[in-house]
């Protein structure tokens, strides 16, 4: 684990401490059954071939600082819905991305197409309470959980309903992740720590996952020439944050991404 990652996880634990004090879990629990009926992320991403596109809603993060200064989640969601976006994923960490888990909620209202809580979810609790907010799916990653954790978070995901991300950058790590059978697996081209970014790494580990997986590459993605490099490589789905937030026309940088030339129904 990177150090900046280890001291994200850190804080994130007395976060999760300080929620369940606020708002026990027996709490979390009398609301799941009002709790909206969770979408079909990976079918969203199918339906959406050669390439499905996971358009990130995201402030800030640790290594670029601020990102957008208008900053309208639900607006930016709505945009990526109606460009051609197959799943949203919405930032909910709060000291590191500046996002909320009410962003989630806001979000859910607006657009019909699926959400993934992205987080660093450590505790059943999270995922919880990303079920209530709205979320389709949460966002697990394997650098930050031991085999133990990253199986009991998988069922209880899977126990939900839901999907789960699971996202590593190690390869040493692609074992333990595929043991969970897992439906969704993703590579962050990003090294945490050097913050260097490497397209090929989606390429080298994509080989080594079953094709029934399906498949995201995350970081680094910023043109169409990138996309059709990963479409080669039997990428399913892309992520992509800091790309379309920087962009002057997130919508027309959606469509540029996806090859589209219209607008998409929300």
């Amino acid at each position: 684990m990177s150090d900046v990652l280890a001291r994200i996880v850190e804080h994130k634990r007395t976060e999760i401490a300080e929620a369940k004090r606020r708002v026990p879990v027996t709490d979390l629990l009398e609301q799941l059954p009002a709790s909206p009926p969770v979408r079909d992320f990976i079918g969203s991403i199918r339906a959406r071939g050669p390439i499905g596109l996971i358009a990130e809603v995201k402030k800030a993060s640790p290594s670029a600082g601020l990102i957008r200064d208008d900053f309208d989640p639900v607006k930016i969601a709505s945009v990526y819905a109606g460009s051609g976006a197959a799943c949203i994923s919405v930032l909910t960490d709060e000291k590191f991305f500046q996002g909320h888990l009410e962003f989630l909620r806001q979000i859910r209202a607006a657009v019909s197409i699926p959400l993934l809580r992205k987080d660093f979810i450590l505790d059943r609790y999270q995922i919880l309470e990303g079920r209530i907010a709205g979320a389709d799916a949460v966002l697990l990653i394997a650098e930050c959980l031991s085999d133990d954790e990253l199986t009991d978070l998988y069922a209880y995901t899977r126990e939900l309903g839901m999907e789960a991300l699971i996202e590593l950058y190690e390869p040493e790590n692609l074992e333990r992740v595929l043991k969970v059978e897992p439906r969704l697996v993703g590579v962050n081209n990003r090294d945490l720590r050097s913050f260097k970014t490497d397209l090929g790494h989606s390429a080298t580990i994509r080989a080594q996952v079953p094709r029934s997986v399906c498949f995201v590459s995350e970081s680094g993605i910023e043109t169409r020439q990138h996309v059709e490099s990963l479409i080669a490589s039997d990428v399913d789905a892309i992520l992509v944050g800091e790309t379309l937030m920087r962009s002057a026309d997130i919508g027309g940088k959606v469509r540029e991404l996806l090859g589209l030339s219209t607008p998409q129904s929300v």
